[in-house]
């Protein structure tokens, strides 16, 4: 078990930007209409906003802010599918046998948001990116634990999905729509996360890990308990 504090989150996806749009949400969860919608990133300079796709657009747009009134702070980045959309066009221009957008191949790597996020902030912070399955955002968690034993005195947890383009449809089935969350991690007790073999005939989760514990965030839930293969997580609220 583990236990710690969470000092500040931000999120957002299509038409969910404030805390009232996402405990509205919480209280009757559904499918969102993506389309082209990204969120604001006013804040970097025009000529990396143009380079951006939509998920390093979410990063920012979460973290930033988070990051902005706190001292230098490592930061943890999580994806289970990264830049599908970049990385289906590299594809696309392979196969007709198109040159290669440097660019795009250079932002479609899974570590990229952090090296942008290092070189746009001038941050030297110590920084992760992690691939993991349906449970990134424990797995993030327990990353940022480290840290904070390590002496952190907070880290930025960022996890983002970006909606994978058609072709993919068949294999990733666990992004209902784009989303970002953003928690600053502090050590403390007001929460704890605790792993526990999972019950043969346990009920895996509707809704991404990272989307339920928002659930539980903006309506002051004081568990959420999730599934994900052999592992079940158990998120205690303890004040």
């Amino acid at each position: 078990m583990i236990n710690f504090n969470i000092a500040q989150w931000r999120a957002w996806a299509p038409g969910l930007t404030t805390g009232d749009d996402w405990l509205k949400w919480s209280r009757a969860p559904c499918p969102l209409d993506c389309g082209d919608a990204a969120p604001d990133v006013s804040f970097l300079p025009a000529m990396q906003r143009r380079r951006l796709g939509r998920l390093a657009r979410m990063a920012f747009h979460v973290g930033w802010p988070l990051a902005d009134d706190r001292p230098a702070m490592p930061l943890v980045f999580m994806s289970r599918h990264g830049e599908t959309p970049l990385t289906f066009n590299i594809l696309g221009d392979l196969a007709a046998r198109e040159p290669l957008s440097p660019t795009q191949f250079s932002l479609s790597v899974h570590n990229a948001v952090i090296g942008l996020w290092s070189i746009l902030r001038a941050e030297t912070s110590e920084m992760t990116a992690l691939a993991a399955a349906g449970d990134g955002l424990e797995h993030g968690l327990l990353e940022a634990a480290a840290l904070l034993g390590d002496g952190a005195e907070a880290v930025l947890l960022v996890i983002c999905e970006e909606q994978p383009p058609a072709a993919y449809s068949q294999w990733i089935t666990d992004v209902p729509f784009p989303y970002a969350v953003g928690l600053v991690i502090t050590p403390g007790d007001d929460w704890s996360l605790a792993l526990a073999p999972a019950a043969q005939d346990a009920a895996t989760c509707q809704w991404p890990h990272a989307l339920n514990l928002l659930r539980a965030l903006t309506t002051q839930q004081s568990h959420c308990h999730h599934v994900w293969k052999r592992r079940a997580w158990n998120w205690q609220r303890n004040r």
